[in-house]
Parts: C-alpha cells; sequence; structure tokens
C-alpha cells in the first residue's frame, strides 16, 4: 500500500493530469481555439490552485508544466509561469469557496455576444444552468489584469458563468468536468441565441419561472434512492 505521502503526491498527479486532460477537451469539442483560454482545479487543501501555464499548446502540456498558485500569498511554485489570467482565477475561488475548478474558452458564438456586449436573456430555459436568468456581461478590461480579474469574479458572485466583453466566457463548477461542461452549454446557448435573434425579437420566460428552474436546477440530475 502507498503511504500517506505517497498517496498525496498521486492525487496531486491526478489533478494535474486532469487539468490538462481538460484543456485539450475544450479544444477538440471546439470551444477553445489553439494557445487562448485556460484552465484551473483547485487542489485537496483549499488553498492553492493548479492552472494551464502561459504560452505552451496544450498538446504539449507535461504535468510538470502545470503551475501551483497559491491563494494566499499569491506565489507560484513550477518550472513554468501560469497563464496571464491567474489573478482572474485567484480572485474567483477567494470569492466562491464552492468552485473547484474554473474553464476560461473563446468560444466562438459566446464571444461573438460578448464583443457586442449582448448578455444572453431568458428565451431558453437552459440559461438557468449557469444560475441565474441570465448569463451577463463582465465590462471590458484587459486581459492579464487585476480589473479584469475583479470584474470576471464580480460577475460570479451568484452565477456560475458569464461573458467577458470582447474577450470570452468563464465558468465555473465543483469540479473540472462541471465547469467544461457548463463552458459547453454557455456556447451551445449563444449559438441558439443568435438563431433566434436572426428570427426576430426574442420571446422570453418570464422571471417567476425562471426562478422556479433555478431552484430545480440546484437538485436536477441528483441520483437519490430511498433507503429501505
Amino acid at each position: 500500500m502507498l503511504g500517506s505521502e505517497e498517496q498525496a503526491f498521486e492525487k496531486r498527479l491526478a489533478l494535474r493530469m486532469a487539468v490538462i486532460d481538460t484543456a485539450r477537451e475544450m479544444n477538440r469539442r471546439g470551444i477553445n481555439v489553439n494557445k487562448s483560454g485556460n484552465v484551473s482545479a483547485r487542489t485537496s487543501g483549499g488553498r492553492s490552485f493548479f492552472i494551464t501555464p502561459t504560452g505552451i499548446p496544450y498538446e504539449s502540456l507535461e504535468p510538470d508544466d502545470i503551475v501551483e498558485v497559491s491563494l494566499d500569498a499569491e506565489r507560484f511554485e513550477g518550472r513554468c509561469l501560469p497563464s496571464s489570467e491567474w489573478e482572474m482565477h485567484a480572485e474567483i475561488y477567494r470569492r466562491r469557496p464552492d468552485a473547484g475548478a474554473v474553464v476560461h474558452t473563446h468560444s466562438c458564438y459566446a464571444t461573438a455576444l460578448a464583443c457586442q456586449n449582448l448578455p444572453i436573456p431568458a428565451f431558453h430555459y437552459m440559461v438557468a444552468t449557469a444560475g441565474g436568468r441570465s448569463i451577463d456581461v463582465a465590462p471590458y478590461a484587459t486581459f492579464g489584469t487585476h480589473e479584469l480579474a475583479v470584474r470576471g469574479a464580480n460577475a460570479l458572485e451568484a452565477k456560475n458563468a458569464c461573458l467577458l466583453e470582447h474577450h470570452g466566457v468563464l465558468a465555473l463548477g465543483a469540479n473540472l468536468a462541471k465547469a467544461l461542461t457548463l463552458a459547453a452549454e454557455v456556447e451551445n446557448l449563444a449559438h441558439q441565441y443568435v438563431v433566434v435573434r436572426s428570427l426576430g425579437t426574442p420571446r422570453l420566460i418570464s422571471d417567476d419561472e425562471m426562478d422556479r428552474i433555478v431552484e430545480k436546477f440546484k437538485t436536477y440530475g441528483h441520483q437519490i434512492k430511498e433507503q429501505k
């Protein structure tokens, strides 16, 4: 059997690999291109996170390329520099203790809406998967800046996804799989919304109904069996 130190090492290695796999998967799914975007996951202790490095193609990444960032001291550990957006991830983790992972993409339709400062309203009930009645646009700021970190985190105070003006998409989740799934759903909704707008003025679901749907999504998909 592995000792406690060996087990901790194996868990951290597995999480580094999961970050790499998620980064590659978002490109395979077509919701990101080349080296744009970034992926992070909170470590088991909760006081740091792993994030993709800056400037390295995802297909070339190795576990040692994944950078560990301390939430307290904002200190980097690893042989590479972290993504230029590391501060945005850190700010989100500090404000959202329930967030286990963050995925940032430059997906086509969602980014197009973001460039026009067009939030995604309640045209479809699946908008509620992001945690509210709409998927909002965080105001523009230069990439890699403290200002963008704050604006992105502000937009995710009470919701799990947002658009970044003239930039892309942010999605968080309890783990990497859920964050990636939400990022893909945002792109799907953005595509649908662009089509709906081409057909005329979008017809929206009422606020009361969206509130009900948001509540339903909090337990949707949970497999709970009655004890006999």
